[in-house]
């Protein structure tokens, strides 16, 4: 194995939660997680030797990451929603396990994949703390216009949350 082989490897293995949480934004079934998370190694792979360290490794990531992801929406016309059943299967029961805090992660995320494209990058950013500065830099627009997107991704992810709730009842 290379050097360049080795360091890319440690990189990944760093930043793999971010990867996760991109797959899982973008796409619902499992199986397509994977492909997701795969698709997105191998871009990052092909283009790791144009990586000059210009910007933080993580900032290059994302960018290729969220880049790869809404391609692969668009390219594989992939829709579906996500079930209560594909998490309970996938879940190890513990006693202290907080089952309300996991429907209203389901809930998050079936509502996140009603966002379009756009509106998820945001939603991601927004959720890994981002400030709008650096989601500006991410997203190749003003720091004012980030901010007036990631107001309207978060009023349209409240009102699909809300509208879940209200189809609850």
């Amino acid at each position: 194995m290379t050097s360049q082989e080795k360091e890319f490897i440690s990189k990944i293995e760093q930043h793999k939660g971010i990867l996760f949480k991109i797959s899982k934004m973008y796409m619902t079934e499992k199986d397509d997680r994977d492909d997701l998370f795969q698709e997105i190694t191998y871009q990052l792979w092909k283009a790791f030797s144009s990586f000059r360290g210009d910007s933080e490794f993580s900032t290059w990531l994302y960018r290729i990451a969220l880049n790869t992801a809404i391609i692969f929406l668009k390219s594989e016309k992939r829709r579906s929603f996500i079930t209560n059943e594909d998490f309970s299967n996938q879940m190890i029961v513990q006693e202290d396990y907080d089952y309300r805090k996991e429907d209203r992660l389901v809930e998050m995320y079936k509502a996140i994949h009603q966002l379009n494209s756009i509106d998820k990058a945001f939603i991601f950013y927004y959720l890994e703390d981002f400030s709008g500065k650096q989601i500006a830099e991410q997203m190749g627009i003003s720091e004012g216009n980030a901010r007036v997107k990631m107001n309207r991704a978060k009023t349209k992810l409240k009102d699909i949350l809300s509208q879940i709730k209200k189809n609850q009842h």
